[in-house]
């Protein structure tokens, strides 16, 4: 069986690790790795591979950034040249990205048979790109590899048929569970920045919903260095967030309140994570690895992408336009809590599920 996966982002790195490492024991699969670009320095890409164990992409696109329209007709294209001479049994894709976008409308009008991994995930909020990104993967998704029973039910709610839905569970609980002796090892994160466990709030803002916005960045970083006079805020900072700061005057107030960090790598990130006291973030992935730790969240945002989350009680959804909803989100969050710790996601074998039903639905 020959399959082509695409990758082109931090949390598609993560999710693919979990799979690529079950490829690679099974001698008459060949998994060929297609690397899109959209996350392209050494930070954001290649310190992954490295901290994951993933080999090399047979191809790197090098697309880059750019508007939704320009990122995605360029990945369309590079990507289509990548199908039609590998010609793959499955396409298998990750997420919600751009990259998850353009290499389901590839395959699709190719009639290569499209598996994607983390389906079903719904904001109900089209004016979100990456629920369009969702919508029309799952759409032409001969299999949806779903983390939940909630994504299983949004997906039956939108009529598609059961055959296709499959509960795996989530391959970012594999990884985490995987890498968690490594991180704990190799990392020097905390020593390096002299952080004692349970000592400071972990922080990331990167959502272009929230950095392309000044006044949700302005209300963002107000709550988050009026809180850095109570509790020490660390901020491993996305390049695009560092524009957005020095675009809006706000670079110095906050450098000079917030612990400012390059990117890091997932076993720095692991790190960071595990040993927070509390996470504030607009990301999807790092408020659920949190709670993978047993660190509670505050999700910048109104809605969040596993609302299971904030059912359980380990996170909280704010407006992150609000800067006193964000602070007193956060000063909630700072609060002992008897919060039970149950499996959410699975028992860590999500990728050998994957691959299993991928074999047995080879076409």
């Amino acid at each position: 069986m020959n399959i082509v996966t695409i990758i082109g982002a931090r949390p598609q790195f993560i999710k693919a690790a979990a799979v690529s490492r079950h490829l690679k024991a099974m001698p008459k699969v060949e998994e060929v790795l297609v690397h899109t670009g959209q996350h392209y320095d050494d930070n954001m890409s290649a310190v992954f591979f490295s901290d994951l164990e993933i080999s090399p992409p047979a191809y790197n696109l090098g697309v880059g950034s750019g508007t939704h329209g320009e990122q995605t007709g360029r990945m369309l294209e590079a990507v289509e040249r990548v199908l039609l001479k590998e010609c793959p049994d499955w396409l298998l894709l990750y997420g919600d990205t751009n990259s998850t976008l353009a290499a389901s409308l590839a395959a699709v009008k190719l009639q290569i048979p499209i598996a994607h991994v983390e389906g079903g995930l719904r904001m109900f909020n089209r004016k979100n790109p990456e629920e369009i990104n969702r919508l029309v993967s799952d759409h032409l998704s001969e299999l949806i590899f779903v983390p939940t029973e909630l994504a299983a039910q949004n997906l039956r709610k939108e009529g598609i048929e059961e055959a296709r839905i499959k509960l795996v569970g989530d391959v970012m609980y594999d990884v985490a569970m995987h890498f968690a002796q490594k991180a704990e090892t190799q990392s020097r994160i905390l020593a390096t920045q002299k952080l004692a466990p349970g000592s400071y709030i972990l922080g990331t803002v990167h959502r272009a919903e929230n950095t392309d916005n000044s006044g949700n960045l302005r209300a963002i970083f107000d709550a988050l260095c009026e809180i850095a006079k109570e509790v020490p805020v660390v901020l491993p900072l996305h390049p695009r967030t560092r524009l957005s700061l020095q675009r809006d005057g706000l670079w110095e107030k906050v450098t000079d309140a917030v612990r400012i960090l390059e990117p890091v790598g997932y076993l720095d990130m692991a790190m960071l994570e595990k040993n927070a006291r509390l996470i504030v973030s607009d990301s999807g992935g790092v408020p659920k690895e949190g709670y993978f730790y047993q660190v509670p969240s505050v999700i910048l945002r109104t809605v969040a992408v596993w609302e299971e989350l904030v059912d359980s009680g380990w996170a909280r959804t704010v407006d992150p336009g609000d800067s006193r909803a964000i602070g007193a989100a956060i000063r909630r969050g700072l609060e002992p809590s008897g919060r039970s710790h149950t499996r959410l996601y699975g028992d860590g074998n999500a990728a050998g599920l994957i691959i299993d039903l991928m074999l047995e639905n080879r076409q």
